[in-house]
């Protein structure tokens, strides 16, 4: 399968180390020009985050099929908060508006406590996960269901149920999934398309790729990977390690206010998606932590510089080098099994802009190039 290249949109220019939270927290001629951006670099898809302050990632996702023709969304979605048959009809109707085959939906279990709790849920770790697999598994059948059906769970319970809406055969919404723990792994393995990874060295994420697979394995299914990482590119080596520590200091210049009001817990918009709360529970942030510690560069160029800043944050290494040196980056990740990678800039419309040029090109290139060798190893890991 040649790559799939994701980027990230959102509703306001905000990031570690841009913009502000005055002003329209919707500004819809940004997020215009944001999806439009990554639609003329030649991304597939874009990542509509969630957070619960933020806006609606359903009608962020329907304002940006609007305004582009082809470019398809991913919409960040927290399981527990509406029933797994209603979304998945949201998701089909949203689809059949948009000609079909533009919707994705990204599973994401929680591991900020605070967060969890702003919208009424009190479910430990491991029970978020566990209704997350229910979840995914029911939403599954409300899409592919050609008959009513009955579902007897732990978290769900329905009778006839049935969509009338249906994506079509040919072009499933594709389920993603993300998260570390051994819960995680259990229900990516099972219910999964697209199994998400944040940026940890080659030799971890081989690791962790082969553990899914196996688990995938037991239960008959075959998944696929993505690797999120930030991209700091320049024409030079020199200079994109010089763009760096500009981010990191410009980055160090806000961590002190912004994490002071995430943890007043005030619901300043913007701010629980760049400096998570103290009482986080993932266990992918606590992995990148550790990384952070052992040291700031692994694999030649995988930074951890802004990790060490911003704390249990989640996406936040980056890949520093020219375009080719991180296009080469990736090419490595994909030869242990990534498909799919996730990138978003610390400079977001203007990183956008910019990879277009030359970044996803040579990613093109280069997964062209990949398609068979990576066809034959993925066949002969399955039939090992």
């Amino acid at each position: 399968m040649s790559i799939e290249v994701i980027g990230m949109v959102g509703t306001r220019q905000v990031s570690e180390t841009r913009g502000s939270f005055d002003g329209p927290l919707v500004d819809v001629n940004y997020l215009t020009r944001f999806a439009q951006a990554h639609e003329a670099a030649g991304f597939d898809r874009v990542l509509i985050g969630y957070g619960a302050t933020g806006p609606d990632g359903f009608a962020v996702a329907a304002h940006v099929l609007h305004v582009t023709s082809s470019l398809k969304v991913l919409i960040a979605h927290r399981p527990g908060f509406v029933v797994p048959t209603l979304v998945a009809r949201k998701l089909a109707t949203l689809d059949a508006l948009t000609g079909g085959g533009r919707v994705g939906i990204h599973h994401i279990t929680g591991g900020d406590e605070l967060d969890q709790k702003r919208d009424g849920d009190f479910a430990d770790h491991e029970r978020r996960y566990a209704r997350t697999g229910e979840f995914m598994a029911l939403l599954r059948r409300e899409l592919t269901s050609a008959e009513p059906f009955d579902y007897d769970g732990e978290f769900y319970q329905v009778r006839g149920a049935f969509s009338i809406v249906k994506p079509p055969a040919d072009r499933p919404i594709p389920l993603y999934f993300g998260g570390a723990s051994d819960a995680a792994l259990s229900v990516g393995a099972q219910h999964a398309d697209v199994y998400m990874l944040w940026g940890e060295p080659v030799a971890h994420i081989a690791e962790r790729i082969a553990r899914v697979r196996a688990e995938a394995a037991a239960h008959g299914r075959t998944v696929r990977f993505s690797l999120s990482v930030r991209p700091i590119v320049a024409a030079t080596e020199v200079a994109a390690w010089e763009r760096a520590e500009r981010i990191r200091a410009a980055t160090a210049s806000r961590v002190a206010p912004a994490r002071a009001a995430w943890d007043r817990a005030l619901p300043a918009p913007g701010v629980g998606r760049l400096f998570r709360s103290r009482m986080s529970t993932s266990v992918g942030s606590a992995r990148l932590q550790e990384q952070a510690a052992d040291r700031e560069v692994h694999d030649e160029r995988l930074w951890f510089g802004i990790t060490k800043l911003t704390g249990p944050g989640g996406n936040s290494t980056a890949l520093v080098g020219t375009p080719q040196q991180v296009a080469d980056a990736l090419a490595a990740y994909r030869r242990v099994g990534v498909d799919t990678v996730l990138i978003r800039g610390f400079d977001p419309l203007d990183d956008v802009i910019e990879w277009g040029r030359e970044l996803v090109p040579l990613l093109r290139e280069q997964s062209d190039c990949q398609v068979g060798p990576l066809a034959a190893a993925s066949a002969a890991a399955t039939s090992a």
